[in-house]
């Protein structure tokens, strides 16, 4: 009866040990994983050579109708409106609202998302929309005669300076010609991973110069037409 009771307890010991080590084994997975997609995140901005921070998924939106998810980084952060947002793979979306320590960010494959973008094979720039599905963005306006073809890889233009230029949007998936009409139907599979990210960079491209100074105006004017150009801060002095 003792060695009975002393097997039961060494068999009870025994499954909670095997419980923990499976648990240990599966975590340590789960951290590998997660290390490997971290690796891969800071290694695709390191390329591109553009200011990042790391952000983590907080909680997707519940509308079926809205494609929009809640990141750990806001204001405090130095989060603004606008910014890009992007996983290992390529452009998720960009930030749409901001508060102290979180943001909102509408998706790419949101219906009311847009983003100028170009061919890698021959760098015709076209527009890709958001369908309102996880797999699936249009692209619009492609004449019936545009050089493209299913495959095609189109990353951002950087036109418009939102988004930086360089990062990976989508692979064209088909395209319809439909004789006599003017435009092709256009389809293309998002590169990014929404439904499966986690984690995210978000992007600080550079400011673009909007304006430019009067003086350089002066100089661009003056080499154009041989002639000096008045001092305008001595002409404002005058009466």
């Amino acid at each position: 009866i003792t060695d009975q009771r002393e097997l039961v307890e060494e068999n009870r010991r025994l499954r909670e040990q095997l419980l923990t080590l499976s648990y240990r084994v599966k975590r340590m997975a789960s951290l590998t994983a997660e290390n490997t997609r971290l690796r891969e995140l800071l290694s695709a901005a390191q390329r591109r050579q553009v200011p990042y921070i790391g952000a983590e998924l907080l909680s997707l939106d519940s509308d079926p109708f809205t494609y929009q998810m809640v990141i750990d980084r806001g204001r405090s952060s130095g989060v603004r409106v606008g910014l890009p947002v992007m996983d290992a793979s390529g452009l998720i979306g960009q930030v749409v609202s901001v508060s102290a320590y979180t943001s909102r960010v509408l998706m790419a494959v949101d219906a009311s998302h847009a983003v100028p973008v170009q061919s890698t094979r021959n760098g015709l720039r076209f527009i890709v929309q958001g369908t309102g599905s996880y797999d699936t963005l249009d692209v619009l306006n492609v004449p019936d005669t545009a050089d493209i073809q299913a495959g095609d890889l189109l990353v951002t233009s950087g036109l418009g300076g939102r988004f930086p230029e360089g990062f990976p949007v989508a692979r064209v998936s088909e395209v319809v010609h439909d004789p006599g009409e003017p435009f092709a139907q256009v389809s293309a599979e998002p590169i990014a991973q929404p439904e499966s990210s986690r984690y995210f960079l978000i992007l600080f491209p550079p400011p673009r110069a909007t304006r430019i100074s009067s003086d350089a105006v002066g100089v661009a004017v003056e080499a154009a037409t041989g002639q000096p150009q008045p001092d305008q801060g001595a002409a404002k002095e005058q009466p």
